[in-house]
């Protein structure tokens, strides 16, 4: 019998996958407990989306947060914001180069990162590796698709795509607090698949995170015919997790017409993969 079906079965197990999901469900329903560092991003935020800030308060907000500060220099001088190879040596340039919106995901995936390195974690090492990568593709290939539909902001995208599976995350942090799960990820990856988007949905409406980009990640990663052409903000987030070679393509075994919509899909989009690759690279970087 497998190591996942046994971890299934075991009653310890059972009882902390229940106290785990009910102590999620309480705490959604409140005031969300993340790492420390997610703090600055969500105070970031709301500066960002004060229209009485000026660029003067949005760079001192930024500047008393030295690492987010030091990754958005390095962005705004990637090859991705800045072709022309014009450098930027001080935050203020770099916000006015990037844009709030991408200042916004910057921040939010400055903040991923560090969660990746919360104590605990390394138990988890493959599954937070697979789904960073998934993270920062699907970011990547949102900000590329979007750029060819009419009302969209790219940028907007690229954090839709970014934090999609934020629920994921939050599903693998909560788990470091339980012994039975912390050293099970099977049993962990499989509390994940059952119920990462709707903890997902409800953990971005908790955050504030503005409803498009909240109603953009519902049931991203449910088979469906391929848009064509992409019309919405949710068009772009379901193709863009697709061609990111989802971390969860084991979802889609048991999932009808999944390999025929799936090959439509990669017909329709799939020379978009190198110039995702490229962005995916920039981001990486700038991001680590």
């Amino acid at each position: 019998m497998a190591t996942a079906d046994l971890d299934k079965k075991g009653e310890a197990l059972k009882a902390q996958r229940f106290q785990m999901l009910e102590d999620i469900a309480k705490e959604l329903s409140g005031e969300v407990i993340f790492p420390t560092y997610f703090d600055a991003v969500l105070r970031l935020r709301k500066v960002l989306q004060d229209p009485k800030q000026s660029l003067a308060d949005i760079t001192k907000a930024i500047s008393v947060e030295p690492l987010i500060s030091a990754k958005l220099l390095h962005l705004a001088n990637s090859v991705a914001f800045n072709p022309a190879g014009h450098e930027v040596v001080d935050l203020k340039s770099a916000i006015i180069r990037l844009g709030l919106n991408t200042v916004q995901s910057a921040a939010m995936a400055i903040v991923m990162t560090q969660l990746l390195r919360a104590k605990g974690m390394a138990e988890f090492a493959d599954l937070t590796h697979d789904l960073w990568e998934h993270s920062v593709r699907s970011a990547a290939a949102a900000r590329i698709l979007a750029q060819s539909v009419p009302r969209l902001n790219p940028d907007e995208a690229m954090l839709s795509g970014l934090i999609h599976d934020l629920g994921a995350f939050y599903m693998l942090y909560r788990a470091t607090q339980y012994d039975e799960l912390r050293h099970r990820p099977d049993s962990v990856k499989y509390l994940i698949v059952q119920w990462h988007e709707s903890i997902g949905v409800a953990l971005l409406n908790a955050l504030g995170l503005p409803e498009e980009i909240v109603d953009a990640t519902i049931d991203h990663d449910r088979i469906r015919p391929t848009p064509d052409p992409l019309r919405s903000l949710q068009d772009v987030i379901y193709v863009a997790n697709m061609l990111a070679g989802g971390h969860f393509e084991w979802l889609m075994q048991d999932q009808p017409g999944a390999p025929e919509n799936l090959a439509a899909l990669e017909a329709k989009y799939g020379h978009l993969k190198p110039e995702i690759e490229a962005l995916s690279q920039e981001m990486r970087a700038a991001f680590s």
